[in-house]
């Protein structure tokens, strides 16, 4: 059957297939990252409209990315993302080797407080999410593994900015108490707390985050509850990475001696 070769209107105009090497490279990411994190597949035309590249260009570059595991033909004539982005985002997480470690923490912190539970590690001008855990109460705040957010919004961004911009004045405070919070700043409804995990050489490796629903985290007594397991769960984190978990001691002493007072 033949392709209409037309780009779709309003899209940017294709490039000669006289491309270089990495001018496919990038035509193939270009249509790998088409697919957003709600989409379970698009058609040709979207494709063609997302990436500004001819149909019979896409349609070229699918069947390769199909060859290769990245892009599975549905039986209704789409395309959908295929097995191997996911083998390499089980290799990806693996290089950071704290799955073990974190993963645990993480579906206890979850279970205990009822509120999703997460681990962010910072990826240039972006927190992503590279562990999830949430609760199973109908109302929660619900992210996806892969997830990415702008860092300079959230508690999480916070934490990961103080610890990887450590000049950086504006996060003296988050590195002297190790734990940043925040409220409605990336959605108006969702409020969250967040601890940095360290590994045996002192540097970051990520940041151990609990998110809910404001109206649930709006009690002081509440944000100090999850602090304070937050603060031990990095600590144990830290501890199993080989790092200095005594650096947690004097918040989590300060985190106990404000409770009594109030």
């Amino acid at each position: 059957m033949a392709v209409d070769a037309d780009p779709t209107p309003g899209a940017p105009p294709d490039t000669p297939d006289t491309s270089s090497g990495v001018a496919v490279l990038d035509r193939a990411f270009a249509i790998l990252n088409a697919f957003g994190l709600s989409d379970d597949r698009l058609t040709l035309t979207e494709l063609s409209r997302r990436t500004g590249l001819y149909k019979s260009t896409v349609l070229r570059l699918l069947g390769a990315l199909e060859h290769g595991g990245y892009i599975r033909k549905l039986s209704d004539g789409q395309y959908a993302i295929g097995h191997q982005p996911l083998r390499l985002a089980t290799l990806y997480q693996r290089s950071f080797q704290v799955g073990p470690a974190i993963e645990p923490l993480l579906q206890q912190l979850s279970r205990d407080l009822g509120e999703t539970a997460s681990f962010y590690v910072r990826q240039g001008d972006h927190r992503l999410v590279l562990y999830r855990v949430e609760p199973s109460r109908s109302v929660r705040v619900s992210i996806r593994v892969g997830e990415e957010f702008a860092i300079d919004k959230g508690a999480s961004g916070k934490v990961l900015l103080a610890f990887t911009e450590t000049q950086d004045p504006r996060w003296d405070e988050v590195r002297e108490r190790l734990w940043a919070v925040s409220y409605g700043e990336r959605d108006p409804e969702t409020a969250s707390t967040s601890v940095p995990v360290f590994d045996s050489t002192g540097t970051l490796v990520g940041a151990l985050t609990l998110s809910g629903p404001k109206g649930r985290f709006d009690a002081p007594a509440t944000i100090d509850a999850a602090l304070a397991s937050l603060l031990d769960s990095a600590k144990r984190a830290t501890i199993a990475l080989g790092g200095n978990g005594a650096r947690y001691d004097a918040s989590i002493a300060k985190l106990k001696e404000s409770d009594q007072r109030a």
